[in-house]
C-alpha cells in the first residue's frame, strides 16, 4: 500500500525522483515539445519562487488559459506549492467567458497564451504562458509549512451542457481522496510496468477539465507514464500518430470514440459483419481476427479510458469486439472526477464500474444518484468568495442502477427524462442506443417535444450522406416498447449537433432551436467564401477539428460558399469512395542514420566540389553567431540547381542537416514515370525520385493543395534537428526579376516558429537570360544573411513580408 499524502504538493516528489524519465509530450504550432519530469518539477519550483516575488500568498487566486504543455502544468505544481488557487479555463472557451471568470476571482496573476490575453485586455498583472521560463525567476521555492488537506486547492467553473457557469472548490483531500485507492491498486501491477516500458498515454482532453487532470495530472507521475497531448481531433491522424508514437492507451471523451469508429467502418471493408460474426469468440480469437485494425493502430496499443459523458453502450461493444479494452470512469466536477471506474482488468460491459472507496453511493426513489464522501466538493466561489454547502449528500442530476455485481449503469440526465401524459419516464439514453445502432446515423440526440397528446420524445438525427432517417428510426423502433417508440424526428441541417469542448451533446440548444423555427429554415443569404491558399489552409484546420474527419484538399479548393462547405463535410465520405488521385507521400526513410550518412558524405564528397567546378560561385555569409536551433533557410528561386547552390553556401553543420521543401506535383511527376518529356524519361522518374528524395532529403510541398500535411511533416522534420530550406516564390523564376512570396511561407514560420536565414542568389537569373555559359564563369554569387529570430507576435502576412524583404535587401 503507498503512503498516505498529506497534501497534492507531495506529487512532486514523485516527478524529482523519475526525473530523467520523459513526462509529456505537447503540440507547439507545428512542433512537438517533449519535457522530463525533472524538468518540469525545476519549472514549477521557479514558479512557485515567483509567486514569493510577487507577494501572491496562500488564497490569492491565479487564472490559467492556455493550452496542454509544459508550462500549464509548472504553474499548476507551482501555485499548488505555495496553496494559491489556479482557476483554469478551457482554452476553447469564449473571451466572455473567460472575462467573468476575471470578474469573479480577481486573480493576482494572469497566465495565458499570447493570443488570449491580447484579447482579454486585462488590467491585472499578467505572463505569456508559453514565455514562461525566460519570464520568471531562476530561483527555487518548495511547499509552504501550513498546507493541509482540507486546504482550497483549485477552482473549476463549469457550466455542464446547460445552463450559467459555477465555480467548485476542490480541496487537497478532495483530490486524495480520489487519488489514494487507485493508487492502492495500482502497486499489485508496477511491478510489470518494465515490460512495457515506457507506458505512453494519448490525452486528449483540456487540463481544465477534472477528468483531463485525473489522467493527465494525478495518474501519470505514480507509474510514471509518458503522456502525449494533442488537441487535434482528426480521426485519421490519431489512429497515424498512436501507430507512429507506439501509444499503449488514449484518453477520450465518447465523441472522439464514435469518431474513430466511423472512420475504421469507412476504411475497413465488411467491418460491420465481421464484427456481427466475432462477438462470441475468445478475446484472442477476437484480436487475431481483427489483427489488420491492431496493426492500424499499432501493436502496442490495447485500451481506451472515456470519461466526460456516458459512452454510448454500441460504441464501448464496437471497440471490445475488436479486442481492445475500454474502461469507464463515471464523476462530475463537484465529486471530484471519479464516483466510480471500471477496472482495466475486471471489465463489466454497460457499466462505468463499482463504486470507488472513500465514496458513499445510494439512488433516490426516481433512481438519481446520491453521492457523499470525501471526495465531494461542499464548497462553491460565488459573489466572489467561497460559500459552504449545508447539505452532505450531493444530488448528481444523474440516473443510474445497480446490477448484481454492483457496478453503476447509467441511464441518463434527470431533467432529460420524458415523462409522458400516462405517467411513464422515457430515458433518452435508451432512444439514443437504439438509433445509435442503426447504420447510416452518425449522431443523434433525444428532446422534449410538446404534442396535443403530451411530453413526446423528438430525435434529432446527423445522417451519412445517402442513408435514409425513416428506415432508420423505424429500425429502431422495432428494438424499444410501445411507450418509447419516436414518432418525431427531425434531420439536422448541419454536419454535427452542437457540443461543448468535451463532445457533449448541447440538448439545450438543440430544443430552443427546434422551437424557436430555427432548424429547418433555409438561410436567406449565401456568403461568399473568397479565400485564398491561406485562407483555405486555416479554413481546413478548423473544420477538421470542429467535425474530426479529414478532408479532401483537392475537393476544397473548390468550395465557394457555405453552401458548398456544408455539402462538402456532410457527402465527405461518398466523395473519398470515389477514385482519388495519387497522394504525395511524405518520407522518413532520408532521415534513417545510414541514409543520412550516406546523404552527407555524397554532399561532401561529390556535390560541393561539383558546384566548384562547374559555376566557382562567389559566398559571402553575413552570420557570425549560429543559434543552437534549426532553421527555416527561406531564398529566391531562379533554376533548378538552386538547391544545390544554397547547400554550397552553407556552414557545415547547417548544411549536413537540411530537410527541402520541393515542389509536390514535380516528385509526384517523378514517382509515377510521367510528364519528363519522352517515354525513357519517364522511365527514368522512379529512379530519379528515390535519389533526389535520398541525396537531398526534400520532401513535397504542392502547389494547389495537401498543404498542411506538407507544414506538419516540415515540424516532425524540426523535432528531428533538421533546418528547413524553402522557395516561397512558390516556381522559378528563370530572370533577375523576383516573384511574389506565397503567403503560406509566413504561417509555416510562424508555427515553426524558428530563426529564419534569408539568402539570396544573385547572376544564375542573368545567366539565364542571356543563355551565357556557365562553366567557371564566377558570375554566381550566393548572399547568406543576417538571421531574423522569431516573431510569433506578428500575423502570416507581415511574416511573409519581412522574409520577402529579407531576402532581396541582400
Amino acid at each position: 500500500m503507498a503512503a498516505k499524502r498529506r497534501h497534492l504538493a507531495s506529487l512532486l516528489g514523485d516527478f524529482e525522483r523519475h526525473a530523467a524519465r520523459t513526462a509529456l509530450v505537447a503540440p507547439s504550432g507545428l512542433r512537438r515539445r517533449r519535457a522530463t519530469y525533472g524538468e518540469l518539477a525545476a519549472l514549477a519550483r521557479r514558479f512557485a519562487a515567483e509567486l514569493v516575488t510577487r507577494r501572491i500568498e496562500k488564497g490569492d487566486r491565479v487564472l490559467l488559459w492556455g493550452e496542454n504543455g509544459p508550462e500549464w502544468i509548472a504553474a499548476f505544481f507551482g501555485c499548488v506549492l505555495r496553496g494559491v488557487l489556479p482557476v483554469p479555463i478551457d482554452f476553447t472557451g469564449s473571451l466572455e467567458f473567460a472575462r467573468r471568470i476575471e470578474t469573479e476571482v480577481s486573480p493576482k496573476l494572469i497566465l495565458a497564451g499570447r493570443e488570449k490575453l491580447l484579447a482579454l485586455q486585462s488590467q491585472r498583472p499578467s505572463l505569456v504562458l508559453e514565455e514562461l521560463a525566460q519570464a520568471i525567476t531562476d530561483q527555487t521555492a518548495g511547499a509552504i509549512e501550513d498546507l493541509n488537506p482540507s486546504d482550497a486547492l483549485q477552482i473549476v467553473f463549469t457550466s455542464g451542457t446547460t445552463g450559467e457557469p459555477k465555480g467548485v472548490v476542490h480541496t487537497h483531500r478532495n483530490v486524495l481522496a480520489s487519488l489514494e485507492p487507485i493508487e492502492n491498486e495500482m502497486q499489485k501491477y508496477l511491478r510489470w510496468e518494465p515490460l512495457v516500458r515506457p507506458l505512453r498515454l494519448l490525452h486528449t482532453l483540456p487540463l481544465s477539465h477534472v477528468f483531463g487532470q485525473f489522467l493527465g495530472l494525478w495518474i501519470p507521475p505514480l507509474i510514471p507514464a509518458e503522456v502525449h497531448y494533442e488537441s487535434r481531433l482528426v480521426a485519421s491522424e490519431l489512429i497515424e500518430y498512436i501507430r507512429r508514437e507506439r501509444i499503449s492507451v488514449l484518453v477520450a471523451v465518447p465523441r472522439v470514440m464514435d469518431l474513430l469508429e466511423q472512420e475504421l467502418l469507412f476504411h475497413f471493408a465488411a467491418l460491420d459483419s465481421r464484427l456481427e460474426a466475432s462477438r462470441h469468440l475468445s478475446a484472442w480469437r477476437r484480436w487475431w481476427r481483427f489483427r489488420d485494425i491492431h496493426r492500424a493502430f499499432g501493436l502496442k496499443f490495447w485500451a481506451f479510458v472515456s470519461g466526460g459523458a456516458a459512452l454510448p453502450s454500441g460504441t464501448e461493444q464496437f471497440f471490445r469486439t475488436l479486442g481492445f479494452a475500454v474502461i469507464q470512469g463515471y464523476g462530475m466536477t463537484e465529486t471530484t472526477a471519479l464516483i466510480s471506474l471500471a477496472h482495466p482488468f475486471k471489465l463489466a460491459q454497460g457499466t462505468v464500474g463499482k463504486v470507488l472507496p472513500g465514496r458513499e453511493v445510494r439512488l433516490s426513489e426516481d433512481g438519481e444518484v446520491l453521492v457523499r464522501g470525501e471526495t465531494v466538493s461542499r464548497t462553491v466561489w460565488r459573489g466572489g468568495r467561497a460559500e459552504m454547502q449545508d447539505s452532505e449528500w450531493l444530488a448528481t442530476g444523474d440516473l443510474a442502477e445497480l446490477d448484481a455485481e454492483g457496478n453503476l449503469r447509467f441511464r441518463g440526465r434527470k431533467k432529460d427524462v420524458i415523462v409522458t401524459s400516462s405517467g411513464l419516464n422515457i430515458y433518452p439514453e435508451d432512444l439514443e442506443s437504439a438509433l445509435l445502432a442503426q447504420s447510416g446515423v452518425k449522431s443523434c440526440a433525444v428532446v422534449e417535444k410538446q404534442s396535443a397528446h403530451g411530453p413526446e420524445p423528438l430525435a434529432a438525427l446527423v445522417m451519412q450522406n445517402g442513408a435514409d432517417p425513416a428506415a432508420a428510426v423505424a429500425a429502431a423502433n422495432r428494438q424499444l416498447a410501445d411507450f418509447q417508440q419516436i414518432r418525431n424526428w427531425i434531420v439536422w441541417p448541419e454536419p454535427d449537433l452542437p457540443r461543448t469542448a468535451t463532445g457533449k451533446v448541447l440538448k439545450r440548444e438543440i430544443a430552443r432551436r427546434i422551437a424557436s423555427g430555427e432548424v429547418g429554415a433555409r438561410q436567406a443569404e449565401v456568403r461568399l467564401l473568397d479565400l485564398d491558399s491561406l485562407g483555405r489552409v486555416q479554413l481546413q484546420a478548423q473544420i477538421e477539428q470542429q467535425y474530426g474527419i479529414a478532408l479532401d484538399e483537392a475537393a476544397i479548393q473548390n468550395v465557394r460558399t457555405q453552401e458548398d462547405l456544408n455539402r462538402l463535410i456532410a457527402q465527405r465520405p461518398a466523395a473519398e469512395e470515389k477514385q482519388r488521385p495519387p497522394r504525395h507521400i511524405y518520407p522518413h526513410w532520408p532521415w534513417n542514420p545510414v541514409q543520412r550518412l550516406i546523404r552527407n558524405a555524397y554532399q561532401e564528397a561529390i556535390a560541393r566540389p561539383l558546384t566548384w567546378l562547374l559555376a566557382k560561385p562567389h559566398v559571402r555569409v553575413h552570420t557570425r553567431n549560429w543559434p543552437g536551433s534549426p532553421l527555416l533557410i527561406v531564398s529566391n528561386h531562379v533554376t533548378s540547381y538552386d538547391p544545390a547552390f544554397v547547400l554550397y553556401a552553407l556552414p557545415g553543420h547547417i548544411r549536413r542537416n537540411v530537410a527541402i521543401a520541393m515542389s509536390g506535383e514535380m516528385l509526384l511527376d517523378f514517382r509515377l514515370g510521367r510528364n519528363q518529356g519522352n517515354w525513357f524519361l519517364n522511365l527514368l522518374g522512379p529512379a530519379a525520385y528515390f535519389l533526389v528524395t535520398g541525396l537531398y532529403n526534400v520532401f513535397p510541398l504542392p502547389q494547389h493543395s495537401g498543404f498542411q500535411r506538407s507544414f506538419r511533416h516540415a515540424g516532425e522534420a524540426v523535432d528531428r534537428g533538421y533546418n528547413i530550406l524553402v522557395f516561397p516564390e512558390g516556381e522559378r523564376a528563370w530572370s533577375e526579376k523576383p516573384l511574389p512570396f506565397k503567403r503560406g511561407i509566413g504561417l509555416l514560420w510562424r508555427e515553426l516558429n524558428i530563426p529564419a536565414l534569408p539568402v539570396h542568389l544573385k547572376g544564375l537569373g542573368h545567366l539565364a537570360e542571356t543563355k551565357e555559359r556557365w562553366f567557371r564563369s564566377g558570375k554566381i554569387s550566393i548572399e547568406v544573411g543576417e538571421v531574423i529570430p522569431p516573431r510569433p507576435n506578428k500575423s502570416p502576412e507581415e511574416l511573409t513580408e519581412i522574409l520577402r524583404q529579407a531576402v532581396f535587401a541582400l
